[in-house]
């Protein structure tokens, strides 16, 4: 069973230090690249879907969360207030309530429906020291969040068209859901008062995941303090689950913030505000990537893409051309050169690059590259300039076949 906790520091990907805090880590430059990767794939895909990108801050007033209802529902996950001015300001526990004040801070029209906002921002949360452990559970997210204001009757489609997003995001990081949960209120004084509410939420929902056509599980208690949402669980090598991915319906927020848009009519309606993570936190997304892989990741979020090895100090600067070619198309190169051990220690010390391309004095007089790959393959000496395009539109197509 791979621990993403030992791989992610054997593999110099993060670190924790006690000067910094537990449940505080930071990222080394190859974790650093995975997570760049990882954030501009979601970045496109969600262009691609018609989202629109934000940047809120990270601290808001007390009163922005009493209104979203954090404060009251919420309030044990956070960190306490800070004084401010004769204010109290607060480190956020999520993101929508800023993307609620963005929503109203315009005039909207049914025309503009559904609008997308998304955005990669940093949320904090009290967890209790007991809970921390690598990435799993810290203190400081960074969360792929989005929320999309609707009309009632594009509610179901644009949670549809989330999961869809879900689906090919699972199939570029080489991962499959352990299960779909519909996840309920249960009993207790966690969630907003308020059943009719809950009950049209919950058929919304409920309606999406039949006619997706996947199956999914209700589990009771498992609900956000303002609404059911579909969680995507997925388990590590000892079958513990974890949610990665949500997709949510809320009247609660619009409510709360007096949302509203011009419809048809001219009269002003109340949007409906659809919460989804196509990949949830950054780190824990990267923590299962580690477990699911062993640190043999996807090429496209490979740390280093493509080793270059020189047979001997004579072939080092075209081993340096190669991998400056390699840049040139933006794969990540790294020369490992003779003073590093023999090619065999070499070809081993690099055995979780995707590909790595051997340089002999034949390949150098000829300007050819004998490729090796990750799965022990061996490919026939190709021109340069064609193997590497080939490797880059693998990558640039997030594949995780490593030759077609």
């Amino acid at each position: 069973m791979h621990d993403h906790r030992r791989i992610g520091r054997e593999l110099d990907l993060f670190d924790t230090d006690p000067l910094i805090g537990a449940g505080l880590p930071y990222w080394l430059p190859e974790g650093a690249a995975v997570r760049h990767a990882l954030e501009e794939y979601i970045r496109g895909e969600e262009r691609r879907a018609g989202y629109r990108h934000v940047y809120s801050p990270v601290l808001g007033k007390r009163e922005l969360y009493e209104i979203s209802g954090h404060w009251a529902h919420y309030g044990d996950d956070m960190f306490p207030p800070m004084d401010l001015g004769g204010e109290q300001v607060v480190l956020r526990p999520s993101l929508c309530p800023h993307h609620a004040v963005i929503y109203r801070s315009r005039a909207h029209s049914y025309r503009e429906l559904p609008l997308r906002i998304a955005e990669l921002g940093g949320m904090y949360r009290s967890e209790l020291s007991g809970v921390l452990g690598g990435l799993t559970r810290v203190r400081a997210i960074q969360l792929n969040d989005a929320h999309i204001f609707c009309t009632l009757d594009q509610v179901a489609e644009e949670a549809r068209g989330a999961l869809e997003m879900i689906r090919r995001a699972y199939e570029a990081l080489g991962l499959s859901p352990a299960r779909y949960r519909l996840s309920l209120p249960g009993p207790g004084g966690k969630y907003v008062a308020a059943p009719e509410m809950w009950r049209r939420s919950a058929v919304l929902l409920t309606e999406v995941m039949e006619r997706s056509g996947l199956p999914f599980e209700a589990a009771e208690g498992e609900a956000a303090f303002y609404g059911p949402k579909i969680d995507v669980q997925v388990a590590d090598g000892a079958g513990r689950e974890s949610t990665l991915s949500t997709v949510q319906v809320d009247f609660h927020q619009p409510e709360r913030f007096d949302l509203r848009y011009i419809g048809a009519d001219g009269a002003r309606h109340r949007p409906v505000m659809v919460h989804r993570s196509i990949v949830g936190s950054v780190e824990r997304a990267v923590a299962h990537l580690i477990e699911r892989h062993g640190g043999a990741f996807p090429a496209w979020l490979a740390p280093t893409q493509v080793a270059v090895l020189p047979v001997s100090e004579a072939e080092l600067p075209d081993a340096a051309d190669l991998a400056g070619r390699c840049a040139a198309l933006g794969l990540r190169a790294e020369v490992a050169a003779p003073g590093r051990g023999s090619l065999g220690a070499r070809v081993r010390e690099a055995r979780l690059v995707p590909y790595q391309a051997v340089i002999g004095a034949r390949e150098a007089a000829d300007g050819r590259v004998a490729l090796r790959l990750r799965d022990g393959r061996r490919l026939d000496p190709l021109p340069a300039e064609d193997a590497l395009a080939r490797v880059a539109a693998l990558v640039g197509a997030h594949r995780t076949a490593l030759w077609e």
